[in-house]
């Protein structure tokens, strides 16, 4: 009688396909997208009503001009605050809009195809372009802080952040094959993330130290 053998365990198949997602990328981009697109929305909304006051009242004082370093009316009335010849925070309204409702789709386990998160990434990368060349100019032309706008500095980044790192890892982009060094960026997602926020941070401390320093 011959002697049955225990057939080989086939060792599984490399795929190119995506990865599948781990924490915390599933849970945390749906919320990111929906709470950080409301405060945006709403820091975009409120900027847009004051603008309205200021444009109807010259003498108008905006209700986040605080002190002589944030001051939304220093930055309002600035060439800066209208780069592409209306007021900047009706972008961010419409924008904002838009990363919420992809927010609450993703919350429903919805699963979006690669050209529509391709459409997101390039909404979020001109976003990020653009808030920090506001930056530059609030910082070293106009010498003045927008507290609303620095609400949307602090939302965008994150944005930009944790959409860059999903389509690297879903291999939406191009560049997206170099594994390893996505993966370790992945796993230490927060450090070039707070390392981004604390050079922002000390950039406005360096700036107006001489101002903040008459404070303590």
């Amino acid at each position: 009688m011959q002697r049955s053998q225990a057939e080989p365990v086939a060792a599984p198949p490399v795929s190119d396909a995506p990865e599948q997602e781990t924490a915390p990328f599933p849970r945390l981009l749906p919320w990111l997208l929906t709470l950080g697109g409301l405060a945006g929305f709403a820091a975009a909304f409120t900027l847009s009503v004051e603008k309205i006051a200021l444009l109807k009242n010259p003498a108008y004082v905006p209700s986040c001009s605080l002190n002589p370093v944030l001051s939304c009316g220093s930055v309002m009335n600035t060439p800066q605050a209208e780069a592409f010849g209306f007021p900047n925070p009706l972008l961010g309204v419409a924008g904002f809009a838009v990363v919420t409702m992809i927010g609450v789709v993703l919350l429903t386990g919805a699963a979006l195809p690669r050209w529509f998160w391709l459409g997101l990434q390039t909404g979020v990368t001109f976003g990020v372009v653009s808030v920090h060349w506001l930056i530059y100019q609030s910082l070293f032309v106009i010498g003045a802080l927008c507290p609303y706008c620095m609400v949307v500095w602090a939302v965008t980044i994150p944005i930009f952040w944790y959409v860059t790192l999903h389509n690297l890892r879903q291999r939406h982009l191009p560049d997206a094959r170099a594994g390893r060094a996505v993966q370790a960026v992945v796993s230490y997602h927060t450090v070039p993330l707070t390392l981004w926020f604390l050079t922002v941070t000390t950039a406005i401390g360096v700036r107006f130290w001489s101002y903040w320093s008459t404070l303590l």
